[in-house]
C-alpha cells in the first residue's frame, strides 16, 4: 500500500451529503476482484449519461479536477453498502484524501485499508474549504498527516483527529497484509518451534 504522509493538490467540491457506496461505485462494477481500473466508473451515474457521454456539469468532469486528490464532501460520505470498491474506485482515480464533516463507519475504516485519509472537520471548516475548492486548480489544499493538518493556500490551518494505529499503518503504507508480514519473522519462529514440540501435527 502507498505510503501517506503529506499531500498537496487539487481538491474537487462535492457538496452533497449521503453519498453512498453506490453512487461512488454502482454496483455493476463490482465483479472484479481487481483494485485497479475502476476509477474510469468513479461516480459512474453521475459522470456518464445513458449513452455513455460525460455529463459536462458533474465536477470531475470539469478540466480543472480531472486531476483531483481531494475531494471536500458533505455529511455521511460513504454509507450504504461495505463495498470495498468504492475507496479502490476513488484510489484507481487519483484520490488520496476525502474530508467531509462525518463518514459512515465502514466506509472510513476502509479508506485507511487502502491508502485513503478520511479527514473529519466540523462542518464550518468544511464549509471554508468548500468554497476554497470550489476556486478550481489555482487554489491547492495541503494535506500533513504527521501535523494532523489541512492547509488552504492563505495560510488557514485546520487541526484534524486521527486514531494513532490507523496513522501509523497510512504513515508506513501497512494495510492488513502488510501488518501480518511484519511479523514474519516472529511466525516463522512460532512453526518451527510447534513443529518440532509437535511433529504429527
Amino acid at each position: 500500500m502507498q505510503k501517506f504522509t503529506t499531500l498537496t493538490g487539487i481538491a474537487a467540491p462535492m457538496p452533497m451529503v449521503n453519498i453512498d457506496t453506490d453512487m461512488i461505485i454502482p454496483k455493476q462494477f463490482l465483479k472484479t476482484i481487481a483494485r485497479t481500473g475502476l476509477g474510469k466508473n468513479l461516480f459512474d451515474e453521475m459522470r456518464y449519461d445513458q449513452q455513455g457521454n460525460e455529463i459536462p456539469d458533474f465536477v470531475l468532469n470539469q478540466p480543472q479536477y480531472r486531476h483531483a486528490e481531494i475531494l471536500v464532501a458533505g455529511e455521511n460520505f460513504g454509507c450504504g453498502s461495505s463495498r470495498e470498491h468504492a475507496p479502490w474506485a476513488l484510489l484507481d482515480f487519483g484520490i488520496r484524501c476525502v474530508i467531509a464533516p462525518s463518514f459512515a463507519d465502514i466506509f472510513y475504516g476502509n479508506c485507511f485499508k487502502n491508502g485513503i485519509l478520511p479527514i473529519v472537520l466540523p462542518q464550518e471548516q468544511v464549509d471554508i474549504l468548500m468554497d476554497e475548492a470550489r476556486k478550481g486548480a489555482n487554489a491547492r489544499l495541503s494535506v500533513d498527516l504527521v501535523a494532523q493538518t489541512v492547509s488552504t493556500p492563505d495560510g488557514q490551518v485546520f487541526s484534524f483527529e486521527v486514531d494513532s494505529f490507523k496513522k501509523h499503518c497510512l504513515l508506513n503504507g501497512l494495510d492488513d497484509i502488510g501488518l501480518t508480514q511484519e511479523k514474519s519473522a516472529a511466525i516463522a519462529a512460532f512453526e518451527a518451534q510447534a513443529a518440532a514440540t509437535r511433529p504429527w501435527v
